[in-house]
């Protein structure tokens, strides 16, 4: 999607475009092939692809291609100028960019904001890593008094001027260690979502965080700290000593989702908004399907869909809000970490596990003797292993903790196949 939005971006101010891709040009990719030759650019897939010899004055690297690969070594190598196609659509753009980033909660905090901001009259968009890549926010040239720009640690790799009116940090675990070299790698990449603010910006941080010196005005928020601007008492989110938003008026529920519904107040009231207009919309707000989405009971068993768990911190967060016996479906692609940490609060909240993918044999490793692990061939010979593990009272809970492209095509796929198999269990 960010390639293609970006190639159109280019080519309608005037650029001569070419779009390479190592894949075969025979896959899911033919109709947007198609659509890019039809529109006068040229396109190269395959080996061609990674071999390509000719001259350009500018490099857009979409944000699922490693800087590393033989496909960007390529240009790297002839010192030709990369950017990301974040930094590009931030050269298009004439508004102001409220960014989020943190390893779990971007989409949520998001998406939040932007049904917020659209409810109080400051109309936006949620895009950037979720929804439209900010290239075709730009190109379509809609008009917005802000945007509202998830933005992952792969787009912020290649920024260079991107720079947000407010930038959100909401979190930091382990991840994509497929991806970096180390964790302090992947922190670094995060944190360039500070580096070109100024004093006169705004920089909401966990305040449990331990971040660099920043050159914006912080605003800290916390569910576990009573030092930050914004935090938790008796069920209800404080600032300055005043209750302004109760729990019980919202329908998200863990730690987890009460931090990120405090970082979007504290977006709200830097963008000039009061309590009193931001707590209706985000009291509306309903959850995204695949973040411990409640699928169904069968024989007194809960099933719950917690798809988009991708990293250890997220199925971390969705043990630590369950309160039941757990039969747990875990695994997927090796992204290069180990289970090991996990492994006090399994023994403690999780009965039996059901192990599938790549990391499955790894995480047997990481568990042996803590847990009954036993391997499934595929998702849905796991989902019917737990029917038959799991008893009334219980809940299976399907909380990955890796990616999904070993055996599906996104964690999307991968919910909802899981959800169709849960809904066609006999009753």
């Amino acid at each position: 999607m960010s390639g293609n939005a970006a190639a159109l971006l280019l080519k309608t101010e005037g650029a001569k475009v070419t779009v390479l891709d190592s894949a075969n040009e025979n896959t899911l990719l033919k109709s947007t092939i198609d659509n890019l030759r039809a529109r006068d650019v040229r396109v190269i897939c395959g080996n061609a692809a990674d071999t390509d010899s000719s001259s350009y004055d500018l490099v857009v690297l979409s944000p699922g291609i490693d800087p590393d690969s033989t496909l960007a070594r390529n240009f790297s190598s002839r010192k030709i100028p990369a950017i990301g196609e974040l930094e590009l659509g931030w050269r298009s753009i004439e508004v102001p960019v409220i960014a989020v980033t943190g390893t779990n909660g971007k989409t949520t905090t998001t998406e939040l904001l932007a049904q917020m901001l659209n409810s109080c009259g400051q109309k936006t968009i949620a895009c950037g890593n979720i929804g439209k890549p900010l290239s075709e926010v730009a190109r379509e040239k809609t008009k917005f008094d802000v945007l509202t720009v998830e933005v992952s640690s792969f787009q912020l790799e290649t920024i260079e001027s991107f720079h947000p009116s407010i930038a959100l940090w909401l979190n930091f675990a382990p991840d994509h260690l497929d991806r970096y070299r180390s964790v302090a790698e992947y922190r670094a990449a995060k944190l360039r979502i500070f580096e070109n603010q100024t004093a006169d910006d705004v920089a909401i941080i966990n305040a449990v965080e331990n971040l660099p010196e920043i050159r914006a005005q912080k605003i800290t928020f916390s569910a576990y700290s009573d030092r930050a601007d914004f935090r938790l008492s008796a069920g209800a989110i404080v600032y300055e000593n005043k209750p302004v938003l109760r729990l019980s008026e919202t329908k998200l529920r863990g730690s987890h989702n009460i931090e990120n519904l405090m970082a979007t107040l504290a977006a709200g009231k830097a963008r000039g908004l009061s309590f009193e207009q931001m707590v209706p919309p985000l009291a509306d707000y309903e959850p995204r399907p695949h973040r411990c989405e409640f699928v169904r009971q069968v024989r007194g068993v809960d099933y719950i869909n917690d798809s988009k768990a991708t990293n250890l911190d997220a199925v971390e967060k969705a043990l630590l809000a369950q309160t039941k016996p757990i039969v747990l479906i875990a695994g997927g692609k090796d992204k290069g970490f180990t289970f090991e940490t996990l492994l006090p609060l399994v023994k403690e909240k999780v009965r039996s596990t059901i192990l599938i993918g790549e990391m499955s044999d790894r995480i047997a490793r990481d568990w042996s003797g803590a847990v009954k692990c036993e391997r499934a061939n595929s998702l849905a010979d796991a989902v019917e292993r737990a029917q038959a593990t799991a008893k009334s009272g219980e809940v299976v809970h399907f909380s990955p903790g890796t990616s999904s492209f070993d055996m599906f095509k996104s964690y999307a796929d991968r919910g909802d196949q899981f959800r169709a198999l849960v809904q066609a269990l006999p009753k």
